[in-house]
């Protein structure tokens, strides 16, 4: 099967890519880059402009995939207004154009996973948060997530089957939220954010990618799947330990204030979390490899 990866560059992209093409998959990774990179055994990569089907909608037939998780990075930098903006049309945009690459197909992919996050859901205090629960309000990211998964909603009118990707905090010693949250324990000055009170949705990048591929061969998986570890903890909890895995202290705690004054807009995505479980993935029948954030930090850091 061919699946075509939007965002294939990323921390997901890259290793779901890796993983298809080691398994004899032809994982084609769509690029806004000029330059020639090197690729993984059975990967390539074909440029695009991020906005239109142009240079890859002939690569679609029935025998296609996509997974679709081109967007701005929202972990780094402050939201100014104009980050904001890309953070929004980065991922609006490039689904406009994998709908238009699906409507100019004579032959309609097999199957479109569209990316999302639990972000989706908004601040939720400490309710259990399956599929089902409507979005969160109308904050930033509940506002960005939504308008990211109606931007290919048609595609289930075309006849494709289509499945929702609501992503939590991915663990991997690649990059990602990991290597960040780790630098303060490995400088003695690691700690809760905020009052640590609030729910931490980790899974590992193994099961972001086991779960996906999971999903791509599943030929009733539709809808919004939450692809997240089936155990969230508190910040307080997962901080607690990863000072453990790390062997270092982790009991200075980072007031919400200093958060709010050093990243803006941004420190509400830490100080406000959701206790996000994987209800359908769990009854689809997917095993996790790492169900315990214990084991998932030995994984990552020993």
């Amino acid at each position: 099967m061919r699946v075509i990866i939007t965002g294939g560059s990323g921390l997901i992209g890259a290793a779901l890519a890796r993983e298809l093409g080691g398994v004899g998959h032809d994982a084609v990774v769509l690029t806004r880059s000029s330059r020639k990179e090197q690729m993984p055994p059975g990967v390539r990569a074909v440029q695009w402009d991020g906005t239109t089907s142009s240079g890859w909608g002939s690569l679609l037939d029935g025998d296609t995939a996509i997974v679709h998780l081109a967007g701005e990075s929202i972990a780094s930098g402050r939201w100014t207004a104009d980050k904001k903006r890309r953070i929004r049309e980065s991922r609006v945009g490039s689904g406009q154009a994998v709908l238009q690459a699906i409507h100019e197909a004579a032959v309609k992919p097999r199957v479109l996973l569209q990316g999302s996050a639990v972000g989706y859901y908004g601040p939720r205090g400490d309710e259990v948060i399956r599929e089902d629960a409507a979005p969160g309000g109308d904050d930033y990211l509940t506002t960005v997530c939504k308008e990211w998964e109606a931007s290919t909603a048609e595609a289930e009118a075309l006849g494709v089957r289509r499945a929702l990707l609501r992503t939590g905090v991915v663990l991997a010693r690649e990059g990602g939220a990991l290597p960040k949250m780790s630098l303060p324990f490995k400088m003695m000055a690691g700690g809760p954010l905020g009052d640590g009170r609030q729910w931490f949705p980790w899974i590992h990048l193994a099961d972001e990618v086991g779960a996906i591929r999971f999903l791509l061969d599943r030929g009733d998986a539709r809808g919004a799947f939450n692809l997240t570890a089936p155990n969230p903890l508190t910040n307080r909890d997962f901080t607690r330990l990863l000072a453990q895995a790390l062997h270092r202290p982790g009991f200075l705690p980072a007031p919400g204030f200093a958060l709010r004054l050093a990243l803006g807009e941004m420190a509400d995505m830490l100080l406000h979390g959701q206790r996000v479980v994987p209800a359908r993935l769990l009854e689809l029948g997917y095993t996790f490899r790492y169900p315990e954030a214990a084991a998932a930090l030995r994984s990552l850091l020993d």
